[in-house]
């Protein structure tokens, strides 16, 4: 286990694995490092995979103020404390901060999968605020529920997970506020950008997708057959080799 500092004194901790040109992997809410579980042994063989709890989870800290800004710091301290310029990872939120940071970091390639960008209002524009109304009422399990029916999750995560989830979901409510005010604008990552949907997963991150190659200046797209928004634990192989053959061109 290895932790460095970001800009506001937060300690992030993450692990590396396997041996290679690095590969920072930025899981999404709900998740901690561990969700790429399944990812990393078909990675290791080639890169040296390094994966790290965001904050406010896990081995990481917190800070007294959250912004997304503190999450962008974190990944460009995690991306400058590995050696040589490393391809970044982001699923889901991950892919959000992965986008926002990018251009701001020294890095080879990056990696989106289905990130948290919303084209209209697929929750209503009230999802955090739902989430935070079943936490006043002390209902932790049910606020995570309430979350995963409105991504189109319910039946994805069995319960333990759930209630695991349930144990960070303020980290929940404050990712998906930052999801609902954010404004693409016009984005550039500066880099080849593999962008990555499930052939099943929800159509208003397919739309993000679609937004996001029309306006990145060097994309390529990887569909994921018969894969939800969850294939990093359910179809790891797969996205590994969309990944290598990415790294490789």
């Amino acid at each position: 286990m290895h932790s460095i500092t970001s800009a506001d004194g937060t300690e992030v901790g993450y692990e590396t694995r396997g041996d290679g040109q690095p590969l920072v992997l930025v899981h999404g809410t709900s998740a901690r490092k561990e969700s790429f579980r399944d990812l990393v042994p078909h990675l290791a063989d080639d890169f040296e995979v390094v994966t790290y709890d965001r904050r406010g989870r896990g081995v990481s800290g917190d800070g007294d103020e959250y912004s997304f800004e503190r999450e962008v710091e974190d990944l460009r301290a995690v991306v400058e404390a590995v050696d040589g310029e490393p391809v970044v990872l982001g699923h889901s939120f991950g892919g959000l901060v992965a986008l926002e940071a990018a251009n701001e970091m020294d890095i080879d390639r990056l990696v989106l999968y289905e990130p948290s960008i919303l084209v209209g209002e697929p929750h209503g524009g009230d999802l955090g605020e739902r989430i935070r109304a079943r936490l006043a009422d002390g209902d932790r399990v049910g606020a995570v529920e309430v979350f995963l029916d409105a991504v189109g999750a319910a039946d994805l995560l069995p319960q333990p997970a759930v209630e695991q989830a349930a144990g960070i979901v303020e980290t929940v409510a404050r990712e998906i506020e930052v999801v609902e005010d954010y404004d693409l604008e016009d984005p550039e990552t500066g880099v080849p950008t593999l962008l990555v949907l499930g052939e099943q997963g929800p159509e208003h991150l397919r739309e993000a997708v679609e937004t996001l190659d029309g306006a990145l200046a060097e994309t390529e797209r990887a569909e994921l057959a018969g894969v939800g928004h969850l294939g990093i634990n359910t179809a790891p192989e797969q996205l590994a080799d969309a990944v290598r053959e990415f790294a490789r061109d």
